[in-house]
């Protein structure tokens, strides 16, 4: 039987990989346009750019064949190759004629290799979806292992494999998410509790120093510098759960609002200190903010001033400073009140599995118990297989996020541990164990060719809430209308968007487009950048999220992702793009003056950030950056034997005179031509996205400034200036990073076909290949008749037929 099966899929595969060799080589016309117009450069042992049409295969079904080809199809088709100054070039014949035999051949292998990839849960949706189940807050990308990438994304099915140690770790984890999520002691009592810092018992070490008590019992808080403490001794979490936040103060001897981080600290190697938000008081008036955040059990609540001066050190070292008397701002604390746990019980997961059932807390004469505390509660029933039959199903439906489901496996599972002598309840958690680690609950069911309405139902919510479906998502799929009915898919686009879960989509695809997962793997180097604080690395990557929300929400031209007249700020980032008027902690829609150059993803902060290492920008990493994740151009690798280019720490020469000399090498000049002008315009802001007219630096013939940043004189000094003009690879020039972003703007198909195919990717988790460039290019087309709005590009992406087959 193996050998019948093994031998009817090769009669299936076979004609395929024939049909695609026999089109390419045995297509004479085709053959000869090779012959006339390449073989002088890749042929008979020449292989200029590593092509060598000699030894190239023709079989499209290899990966890295069919890559080779593509790339010869659109260097050709694009005029690229031959090169211009070659006398033999094709005529639009010859170019229809290439076309028509490799297109189609294209096509159909790039179809064939996606319809075979299984796409799992990536980690975090994974840690989405057993949470929402269960209700629970269990942190499980400290578990798994990180994810691969693939086209900047993490949650592509052919980077995400399955290991050994992964499928234990999902054992694991179900089990944790059950025991949290189960009643097996008395539950915690919600309390409030009122503190303050006269409470703490080491407040007088610091009171004369860098704290001060005022008359109304307000203990001031100024900027230590050295000691970043504010935490509260009696403020601390002894259960773990939602904790409601106020804090009661006002800005002290200051004519301007003190903004405060909200925090919680732990004495942890191994978990670190948290930001619960960031919030201000007013200029001597009393007032109050609330937060409510989860909080894990250890944590205790502090409070830490922001952007006041620092207290001078050396004075008091040597016990001259008064704090008595010392007239500079602080932060006045009257008392904080938490409130919580504030979980509601029985939890999403309790009610999941006993709903229903009669569940008796038992006394245990075992001297070891079981793994959970499986033996203080037991179900009381005299059907165990009917009552699990019951359970398995409901769960099942639940977990494999559709109706038609198999339970045979788990029951029997279930029944083997009851013959076993297991308890009921230890012997249903084994099964649902199981449920919540099988391949049906790991990965999408997705079948080659249309989906079904609960495949659509998943790719939706995951797309769009990066969770399961919920009961009216399924419901719809369970009545045929995400299948049959563009309407509804777009109805459903509308109601994900406004889910408070929407906040998932933005966070996860600005980590991936975006590349705002790095946001914290460079520290700025504190000499050069003293301005850079965690208030402004809290704003940066909220900024871009609330921008993405805006322009999504609002339907906005496509454009606005390098132009916009808005941009979305708080007080922190006003302040660090030199915008007046903006005050508080939240970010906000702010009109930008006329010429501000600001607006669009390009000028934000956490952008900048992301593509610069700390210390230096590089227009080569800037302009990749750029073309990448904006244009959807992807450049070629850099070759083996050429060295990469750095600057010049001494500042002799400039990045820009050391790439002038780069490009003067031919093989690097092809790329670098289309990469450089990207980046040169950025070259305007600094590594922590601030404007400049001079780079910063250390060296001796640099100029020094008379600059203050947190009260203290700036160490660095200005060196060169920045040259941030260019000439783009079509020979438009720009003078300037405004202009600069004027001729991306103008380029809204190529703009619109990049993020589409963004979107896409994200939305059904595979690359976007060969065979999808007309679908995308539809989606496009039919944008434009609306000015290439974003909303409407996602409309059109999930009623595409990319989206509705796999």
């Amino acid at each position: 039987m193996k050998i019948l099966t093994i031998f009817l899929l090769c009669l299936y595969y076979i004609p395929t990989t024939i049909a695609n060799n026999f089109s390419l080589s045995q297509n004479k016309k085709f053959t000869t346009l090779l012959k006339t117009y390449c073989y002088d450069c890749h042929s008979d042992g020449v292989n200029k750019g590593d092509l060598d049409f000699d030894s190239l295969s023709h079989d499209l079904s290899d990966p890295e064949t069919l890559a080779k080809w593509v790339i010869i199809y659109d260097r050709t088709m694009s005029g690229e190759m031959p090169p211009k100054k070659k006398k033999k070039r094709p005529n639009l014949d010859d170019l229809k004629s290439f076309h028509e035999v490799l297109n189609p051949a294209l096509c159909d292998a790039d179809s064939q290799k996606n319809e075979t990839i299984l796409r799992r849960l990536n980690v975090q949706e994974y840690e989405n979806t057993i949470n929402d189940i269960f209700g629970t807050k269990l942190h499980i990308s400290d578990i798994l292992a990180e994810d691969s990438l693939s086209h900047e994304f993490d949650n592509i099915g052919s980077a995400l494999g399955l290991s050994t140690d992964q499928l234990n770790n999902y054992i694991e984890i179900a089990r944790k998410a059950m025991q949290a999520s189960f009643l097996s002691k008395p539950l915690p009592k919600s309390t409030t509790k009122t503190v303050t810092y006269s409470m703490n018992n080491d407040i007088s070490k610091f009171l004369g120093n860098s704290w001060k008590k005022l008359p109304d019992g307000a203990i001031v808080r100024f900027n230590d510098g050295g000691y970043p403490s504010g935490v509260l001794n009696e403020a601390r979490i002894r259960e773990a759960g939602v904790y409601r936040i106020k804090v009661k103060g006002y800005a002290h001897q200051s004519k301007k609002p003190i903004s405060f981080k909200v925090g919680g600290r732990i004495k942890s190697h191994r978990r670190q200190d948290l930001t619960y938000g960031y919030f201000s008081f007013p200029a001597d008036k009393v007032s109050t903010v609330e937060v409510t955040a989860y909080i894990e059990e250890g944590y205790r609540i502090a409070i830490e001033p922001h952007g006041i001066p620092e207290l001078d050190h050396s004075s008091r070292k040597k016990n001259k400073l008064d704090i008595s008397t010392y007239t500079g701002p602080g932060l006045a604390i009257l008392e904080v009140e938490f409130t919580g746990p504030l979980n509601p019980f029985p939890k999403l997961g309790h009610e999941l599995i006993f709903a229903g059932l009669d569940r008796q807390r038992v006394k245990s004469k075992e001297k070891s118990r079981p793994r959970g505390s499986d033996a203080l509660y037991e179900i009381n029933t005299n059907e165990p297989i009917a009552v699990a039959q019951k359970i398995l199903l409901r769960v099942a439906r639940k977990a494999f996020r559709r109706d038609d489901v198999e339970i045979a496996p788990y029951l029997d599972l279930f029944r083997r541990e009851i013959n076993k002598g297991k308890r009921n309840e230890a012997a249903l958690r084994m099964a649902v164990t199981a449920i919540f680690s099988s391949t049906e609950f790991i990965y999408f069911r997705e079948n080659p060719g249309p989906l079904d309405d609960y495949a659509l139902a998943s790719r939706l919510s995951y797309f769009l809430n990066r969770t399961l479906p919920d009961e009216e998502l399924l419901n719809k799929a369970r009545k045929g209308h995400l299948k049959n009915d563009p309407k509804s898919r777009i109805q459903e686009v509308n109601r994900l968007i406004k889910d408070e879960k929407f906040e998932r989509f933005l966070t996860d695809f600005t980590n991936a487009w975006l590349n705002l997962r790095e946001i914290n793997a460079t520290a700025p180097d504190d000499k050069l950048f003293p301005e850079f604080d965690d208030y402004l690395k809290h704003s940066m990557a909220r900024e871009s999220k609330a921008f993405l929300r805006e322009m999504i929400v609002k339907n906005l031209a496509i454009k606005n992702i390098v132009k916009s007249d808005f941009a979305m700020l708080n007080e922190r980032l006003a302040k660090h793009y030199g915008i007046d008027g903006v005050k508080g902690s939240e970010i906000r829609p702010v009109k930008l003056p006329t010429g501000s150059i600001r607006g669009g993803f390009l000028s934000q902060a956490s952008v900048l950030k992301v593509s610069a290492n700390g210390t230096n920008t590089s227009p080569v990493v800037r302009g990749i950056w750029v073309m990448e994740r904006i244009l959807g151009q992807h450049p070629s690798p850099a070759p083996a034997n050429i060295p990469g280019v750095e600057p010049d720490i001494r500042g002799a020469q400039t990045l820009r005179e050391i790439l002038d000399k780069h490009r003067s090498t031919q093989s690097c000049n092809s790329c670098h031509k289309k990469i450089d002008p990207l980046g040169f315009a950025l070259e305007v802001f600094n590594p922590i996205g601030g404007e400049r007219s001079h780079f910063r630096s250390y060296g001796k013939h640099a100029r020094k400034v008379d600059t203050i940043v947190k009260g203290k004189k700036v160490r660095y000094k200005l060196g060169s200036k920045v040259d941030a003009s260019g000439i783009m690879e079509d020979g438009q020039k720009y003078e300037n990073f405004q202009q600069f972003r004027d001729i991306l703007a103008n380029q809204e198909e190529l703009l619109a076909k990049a993020m589409t195919t963004k979107i896409i990717t994200f939305a059904t988790g595979r690359t976007m290949g060969f065979a999808d460039r007309a679908e995308i290019q539809k989606i496009v087309n039919q944008a434009a008749t609306k000015n290439y709005r974003l909303l409407d590009l996602i409309h059109l992406a999930v009623n595409s037929k990319i989206f509705l087959y796999k």
